[in-house]
C-alpha cells in the first residue's frame, strides 16, 4: 500500500488536536470534496499527491530571491519599471515566515476559534502605503492559460489585515506569470 493511505501524523495535528490549523488549501479541499476533507483532517488520511511542479518551484524561488534584492535596496524592480508599475517589495520582519509553508500569515477567526493560515509569495507596496499581495505562477502549458483565483482571493483581505494597519489596506492581488516558451533554440 502507498504511504499516503497510512495515518502518518499524530492525532494532535488532526481536527480538534492542539496543533490543528486550517489552511486556505484545506478550505478549498472542503469545497471540492467534503469527504476528502474529513478523511484528511479527522483521520489523517491524505489524498495521493499530484505531480511535482519542479518548474513552478524553481521559478517561485528565483522570483523571491530576485525581488528580495530590490526589497533590500527599497527599489522598484526593472521589470515593473518597464511596465510603469511603481511598486516596491514590502519590507517586514515577518516576511520570511509569511512565505513559509505551514506557517504563513495567520488569522484567528473569532466566531469559530479557528486559526486560518496561508503562505504568500510576496507583498509589494505603493507610495501611498497600499499593499499588494503577489502570487508567482509559471507554466509551460501551450494554448489558453487560465488562472483561478477563487480560493486565493477569499483569504487575501484576511492576510492583509494581519500585515499592516487596516487604514492602509486594500485587498489587491497581483499575479506574476512566467511562461516557458517551447521553441527550439537556434545556436550558431
Amino acid at each position: 500500500m502507498s504511504q499516503y493511505y497510512n495515518i502518518p501524523r499524530k492525532a494532535e495535528w488532526n481536527y480538534k488536536g492542539s496543533q490543528w490549523k486550517l489552511s486556505r488549501s484545506k478550505i478549498d479541499l472542503f469545497i471540492e470534496c467534503p469527504k476528502c476533507f474529513y478523511l484528511d483532517n479527522k483521520l489523517g488520511i491524505k489524498r495521493p499527491p499530484g505531480y511535482p511542479f519542479n518548474l513552478n518551484s524553481a521559478v517561485d524561488t528565483l522570483l523571491k530571491k530576485e525581488f528580495d534584492i530590490h526589497r533590500a535596496k527599497n527599489k522598484v524592480h526593472p521589470l515593473l519599471k518597464s511596465y510603469n508599475i511603481d511598486l516596491v517589495p514590502f519590507k517586514h520582519d515577518m516576511m520570511d515566515e509569511w512565505r513559509e509553508n505551514f506557517k504563513g500569515i495567520r488569522v484567528n477567526h473569532k466566531k469559530t476559534g479557528l486559526i486560518i493560515f496561508g503562505a504568500i509569495d510576496d507583498i509589494w507596496v505603493d507610495k501611498k502605503g497600499i499593499l499588494y499581495v503577489v502570487d508567482y505562477k509559471s507554466t509551460s502549458k501551450e494554448g489558453k492559460i487560465e488562472y483561478h483565483i477563487r480560493g486565493k482571493w477569499k483569504y487575501i483581505s484576511g492576510y492583509l489585515d494581519k500585515v499592516a494597519l487596516k487604514s492602509q489596506i486594500q485587498a489587491i492581488l497581483c499575479i506574476v506569470m512566467v511562461l516557458q516558451i517551447k521553441k527550439p533554440l537556434m545556436l550558431s
